[in-house]
């Protein structure tokens, strides 16, 4: 796989309203760019959604809001599995964000008991402490959701989103220093597989590629699911 033009900035360096609107303001303050600025959020969803173990039902949701997080829960919901929520702030945010025939299957709660539990950065190890055994802490963040020290020896990590690269991309070695060798993280990739598929439009600010529409895209290039399960007992950094 050679590509002769970079179409794509990836998330690190457009992620974040606070900082850049998810990168809108570049297409803003230069309308006539011709780079399309990606930041990865439907890849990076998809990714996630892999993670979530079959069968599940219902999941918890940590942290902040965000885009990834407002996709993300639409998606869940989408898919008949009730997201949970223990912050009141974040609940009503998602809650005014997802299509109102699925808000029936967004709960405030405040409950722990979800065996899984999609988390962001700054999960504490009090939060964790509130797992029941046998938890999945799936991260939808793009650094890992706890150093070895601070992981439950009964509960199962999972990767950051992230998938492997096509036997044909050339010249890749390690793109972050937390992921084996020919894995990437999901906002990378989404910027090449855009700039592959030659879409038209921009995917920062509110506007969303499309979480299934990205998923086949990368799987059509060569692209495969990455998932490297810590298995109680391990920690994170174990699973690679």
């Amino acid at each position: 796989m050679k590509l002769l033009t970079w179409h794509g900035i990836d998330g690190v360096c457009v992620q974040g309203y606070e900082l850049n609107r998810n990168g809108e303001l570049y297409v803003i303050r230069k309308p006539e760019i011709k780079t399309k600025i990606v930041d990865g959020t439907s890849l990076a969803v998809a990714a996630v959604l892999h993670m979530v173990p079959r069968g599940a039902r219902d999941v918890l949701l940590l942290g902040k809001e965000c885009k990834v997080v407002a996709v993300l829960a639409q998606a869940l919901c989408e898919r008949n599995i009730q997201v949970r929520v223990v912050d009141a702030d974040l609940h009503e945010a998602l809650r005014q964000q997802i299509s109102p025939e699925l808000r029936g299957r967004l709960a405030l709660s405040c409950s722990y008991s979800s065996k899984v539990w999609l988390v962001g950065d700054g999960l504490t190890e009090r939060e964790q402490e509130k797992a029941t055994p046998g938890t999945h802490f799936v991260p939808y963040s793009q650094f890992p959701v706890t150093g070895g020290g601070d992981a439950r020896a009964d509960c199962v990590y999972h990767s950051t989103p992230a998938l492997v690269a096509p036997e044909s991309y050339e010249n890749l070695h390690a793109c972050e220093n937390w992921l084996p060798r020919r894995v990437m993280s999901a906002w990378r990739a989404a910027g090449i597989v855009h700039a592959l598929e030659r879409w038209p439009g921009h995917e920062c600010g509110d506007a969303v590629t499309g979480v299934d529409k990205a998923w086949r895209a990368a799987l059509a290039h060569g692209f495969r699911p990455y998932d490297a399960v810590a298995e109680p007992g391990q920690t994170p950094a174990d699973a690679n």
